[in-house]
């Protein structure tokens, strides 16, 4: 018998001031069952730094080659935002990258593993690709306390991440680089 998904439920407060985002987000996350802690954590704090209305994680993302973790659609179903996680095939980043105005990557630390995996090969704009890299320690202490019906107050400000959960105060840098860069990524400014 194949397992099923489980249901998390988050309330999140989050507070972006680099971006000017200001939110309450009631979020109902389904967790694979292949799906570990740090990757789910990476995909609620993707959906945090990326948040902007209309933004949700897809259902199917994990387990589909063709759906992003999460997505913005326009009204007439064209992806306007793909976000992905972890260290996605070269092969779905050329995809993405041509179904999608933006693409965006979150992944762990730094992104040398996805450069080594995507070096080389042929990626549509991958020049545009965003690269986003949150620190390991903060995704395992934050997917340690991940449960049904937790409470997040996310604050990204400076490049800096700082949260909330279940009253303990974690924080972690955000990097942000670009893909396919000839001789590795652009550190944004």
């Amino acid at each position: 018998m194949a397992l099923g998904a489980t249901l998390h439920r988050l309330s999140v407060e989050l507070t972006d001031t680099d971006r000017g985002v200001f939110r309450s987000l009631d979020l109902r996350v389904a967790q694979h069952p292949s799906e570990t802690r740090r990757f789910l954590a990476a995909r609620i704090l993707g959906l945090c730094l990326l948040h902007e209305k209309g933004l949700e994680l897809t259902p199917a993302g994990l387990s589909a080659d063709d759906e992003p973790a999460a997505a913005l659609r326009a009204p007439d179903g064209r992806i306007l935002l793909w976000m992905d996680v972890g260290t996605p095939s070269a092969g779905r980043l050329h995809r993405a990258s041509k179904l999608a105005r933006r693409v965006v990557v979150v992944v762990y630390d730094d992104p040398t593993a996805l450069l080594r995996a995507t070096a080389g090969e042929r990626i549509h704009r991958a020049e545009a690709i965003e690269v986003v890299s949150l620190p390991s320690a903060l995704l395992d202490a934050l997917g340690d306390r991940i449960d049904r019906g937790a409470r997040w107050d996310v604050v990204h400000t400076g490049g800096h991440l700082y949260v909330t959960a279940r009253g303990e105060a974690l924080e972690g840098a955000v990097g942000r680089t670009f893909l396919g860069e000839p001789g590795g990524p652009r550190a944004r400014s």
